[in-house]
């Protein structure tokens, strides 16, 4: 299947969800998670009129970023950020989902440059607890929002996670509805007006966009496979 022939059917799978959970058609957009691929894999997605493209390891977006400087594209970095690493993705790129805790925060906001829009940012939540993944504990999301949408060159638009890997479509939904939850509880206590949910992948879309999902990432149904997996 050719990245055109994927992204249409991935594609077709939103608008279809988006149809079950009676959602505006739409309302859900499509991050093609580019990391490891070629560039020409990206033109190709950009020539089947894919704009949005997230990346996970710096060095390797930038060369992206540099060899596709003069396409319209939107670029969000998804990945763990070392803190030495993160003046690139503050000068470089439109969004960070990856915000995992409050020094990253305050860095991107000191290091995004003053004739660049803010940034863009998601708060990371380790929703399911999983030892192996970074993101602020639930509890601790309330009192990290207030401060990351206080720094003055950072907009925070919402909660990015990564749930435990589930099989069954009922077990994906509750921890997406986890998610959903919180950042409706922020809005309501902290009168945060967070428009984002960035979650759902090639293999829980659906019952993320059930819950709520605004912004699905989307490599593998794109791309296919890399190389080892």
């Amino acid at each position: 299947m050719s990245i055109e022939q994927a992204l249409a059917a991935i594609r077709a799978r939103i608008a279809k969800a988006e149809i079950a959970a009676g959602r505006p058609p739409g309302s859900v957009s499509l991050l093609a998670v580019s990391k490891t691929r070629e560039v020409a894999d990206l033109r190709a997605a950009l020539a089947a009129g894919q704009h949005r493209f997230g990346e996970s390891y710096v060095q390797e977006a930038l060369d992206k970023i540099a060899a596709l400087a003069e396409e319209d594209i939107e670029w969000h970095f998804i990945g763990p950020l070392q803190s030495n690493k993160s003046r690139q993705v503050a000068e470089h790129f439109h969004w960070c989902h990856s915000v995992d805790r409050l020094k990253l925060a305050r860095r991107l906001s000191a290091q995004r440059p003053a004739g660049l829009p803010p940034l863009q940012v998601c708060l990371q939540v380790n929703i399911s607890g999983e030892a192996s993944k970074s993101g602020f504990a639930p509890a601790a999301v309330c009192a990290a929002a207030a401060e990351i949408a206080s720094l003055p060159n950072l907009v925070l638009r919402g909660l990015m996670a990564i749930p435990a890997r589930e099989r069954d479509f009922h077990r994906q939904r509750a921890a997406f509805a986890r998610l959903r939850e919180l950042r409706d509880a922020l809005n309501a206590e902290r009168d945060l007006s967070l428009d984002t949910l960035s979650m759902g992948m090639t293999g829980d879309l659906e019952a993320a966009i059930a819950e709520g999902a605004t912004l699905v990432r989307v490599g593998t149904g794109i791309f296919g496979s890399r190389t080892g997996d």
